[in-house]
C-alpha cells in the first residue's frame, strides 16, 4: 500500500504554440527529484548537481 501526500499545482507557463509549459523545479517538489506515472509506469525525473534533467523508468 503506498501512501501519497497532496501534491501542490505546479504553475503553468502559457505558450500557445508548443503547449503546457512546466518549470521542472515546480515539478520537484522536495527539490530532489518527482515521481511521473503514465500508463501504470513510474518514471523518476531529477535534477542533477549540474541542473541537467534526468528521468528514468
Amino acid at each position: 500500500m503506498s501512501r501519497t501526500s497532496p501534491v501542490p499545482e505546479p504553475r503553468q507557463i502559457v505558450d500557445h504554440d508548443e503547449g503546457a509549459v512546466y518549470d521542472a523545479r515546480d515539478l520537484i517538489v522536495n527539490g530532489v527529484k518527482a515521481n511521473i506515472v503514465l500508463d501504470g509506469q513510474t518514471y523518476t525525473l531529477r535534477i542533477t548537481r549540474a541542473g541537467n534533467l534526468i528521468l528514468t523508468k
